[in-house]
């Protein structure tokens, strides 16, 4: 339903205060305008710099030079019969004064009588307390395909200009989550660099404007699955549940993945070559950066941070460590006053509900941290956990990263029982940093599995008949007993 249809309906029901959320003044004033045009309305708008308008942007017979005044004018507009709209832009930068809030609560009971109605056009919602229960809020939402097609047609009228087939799907792919302000520069920008639409301009612009917001980053490199050794499993799994494969006749969507291992597994790294290999740009939620100092901040970051997620689909969403982003759900968030918890359940009631095509991917070096309800079944398509690579994922490896480094094919390669991925990648790098052959490099590497050998082991101990195997088919199963444990056994007395 278009923000047109939307405003008409409360109009005709008599919601005489309506709060529009838009990034987009000019978009939705338009298609303000040309509802009253249709409806035969009357319709001003008040911003602080020009006053009260029409709607072809003339001045009006009432002074509004002041937020107050311009409340005030929609008694004064309203006749009893033909609906009078005012549209308010930016005034929750005004919503702070008593006498304001006093003016809007008498102009909204006043004009549910004589039909006057309060529109605010903000790009946040910030209600007092005084007036939440008399306010209903509708949502400008971001440009969808179609209309990002319709913006591109405008932009590019020469027939080379415009893509065609799956070089368009990339374009309209890249703007999507952009204003149509935003992807009309972006548009433009791409004619005049390449002289016609291109997906890789489009991304630069798109990769600012995500960066702007402070809530997620955007990552796009040229990593895939050659690059990364092992997890076949995984590889497979993930590759065709985002094929979209239909079932009778419907187009069923995945939800996402859980991957949980010892640090230093390859896990961040999946997630990065997951999005090149199907085509599909990695966002990155930093749930830190959705920590605000106001109440209730932190939750309005976090549906903010969705609702981007949900306009960028198709996409990956990672959200790295997440049992330290939300650590304090696990506990009750007593710690915070619950800001954790209400996060966490915002987060699980959108991974739960959400129908946009976004892949989540979250990753976890402690699932005890986390409460249970948030890997149950529905959450994910599948918790997967990693192991420490094997041989034949260790050798090519470091095949990888001895080509990667420009090391020597014959350098002999160090003794690497119970190294991960990042430690084998470390070891090649110090032996291109300080000029050493790798087996002198790797006396400056401690395996993560010596140095947190309890963790690890207690790790494999949870994970084992709990998760699948990302390298083997079914079920993780971990038989092996670690030395640590095998001396803690062989020291227990004997019962007989």
């Amino acid at each position: 339903m278009t923000l047109q249809q939307r405003v008409s309906e409360l109009v005709r029901a008599c919601f005489a205060g309506i709060w529009i959320e838009s990034h987009e003044h000019t978009d939705a004033v338009t298609e303000l305008v040309a509802m009253c045009r249709e409806e035969q309305w009357q319709l001003v708008t008040w911003d602080i710099e020009r006053g009260l308008r029409g709607p072809n942007g003339s001045p009006t017979e009432h002074d509004a030079s002041d937020p107050l005044a311009a409340v005030r004018a929609v008694s004064s507009l309203a006749d009893g019969e033909t609906p009078a709209i005012v549209v308010l832009q930016n005034f929750h930068r005004f919503m702070q004064s008593a006498e304001i809030v006093q003016a809007m609560a008498h102009a909204i009971h006043d004009g549910k009588q004589r039909r006057g109605f309060v529109v605010i056009l903000s790009p946040v919602v910030q209600l007092p307390v005084e007036l939440e229960k008399l306010f209903v809020t509708v949502e400008h939402a971001l440009p969808d395909r179609q209309q990002l097609l319709e913006v591109a047609v405008g932009i590019a009228t020469e027939d080379d200009e415009m893509p065609q087939d799956a070089q368009l799907d990339a374009v309209l792919d890249a703007a999507a989550g952009l204003t149509r302000y935003e992807a009309e520069g972006a548009y433009s920008l791409s004619l005049v660099r390449e002289g016609r639409l291109t997906p890789s301009t489009i991304w630069e612009l798109k990769t600012q404007a995500v960066q702007k917001s402070g809530l997620l980053s955007l990552y796009r490199g040229g990593e895939t699955f050659d690059s990364l050794g092992g997890l076949d499993v995984l590889k497979a799994f993930t590759r065709r549940a985002m094929s979209n494969r239909r079932r009778d006749g419907q187009t069923v969507q995945p939800r996402g993945v859980m991957l949980l291992s010892p640090p230093g597994c390859g896990k961040t790294a999946f997630c990065k070559a997951l999005g090149q290999e199907v085509g599909r740009p990695v966002l990155t939620l930093d749930v830190g950066s959705l920590m605000g100092s106001l109440v209730g901040q932190s939750e309005e970051r976090t549906r903010q941070a969705l609702a981007i997620v949900d306009a960028m689909a198709p996409c990956v969403l990672m959200i790295d460590e997440v049992e330290k982003a939300f650590a304090g759900a696990a506990g009750g968030g007593s710690h915070d006053s619950g800001v954790s918890s209400r996060m966490m359940g915002t987060f699980l009631t959108w991974l739960n509900d959400h129908q946009s095509e976004v892949f989540v991917i979250c990753t976890a070096n402690d699932v005890k941290q986390l409460p249970p309800e948030f890997s149950r079944a529905e959450r994910f398509d599948g918790v997967f956990f990693v192991d420490l690579p094997n041989r034949q994922q260790k050798d090519s490896i470091w095949t990888l990263y001895v080509n990667q480094y420009g090391i020597g094919t014959d350098d002999p390669r160090p003794d690497d029982k119970q190294w991960t991925g990042a430690e084998i990648k470390s070891c090649c790098r110090l032996s291109a940093l300080l000029g050493a052959p790798l087996a002198q490099a790797a006396l400056n590497i401690v395996p993560i599995a010596v140095t947190s050998i309890e963790t690890v082991d207690r790790l494999r101990q949870w994970a084992s008949g709990r998760c699948l195997s990302a390298d083997q088919p079914g079920v993780y199963r971990h038989d092996e007993v670690s030395p640590q444990r095998r001396r803690r056994v062989s020291t227990q007395p004997s019962q007989n």
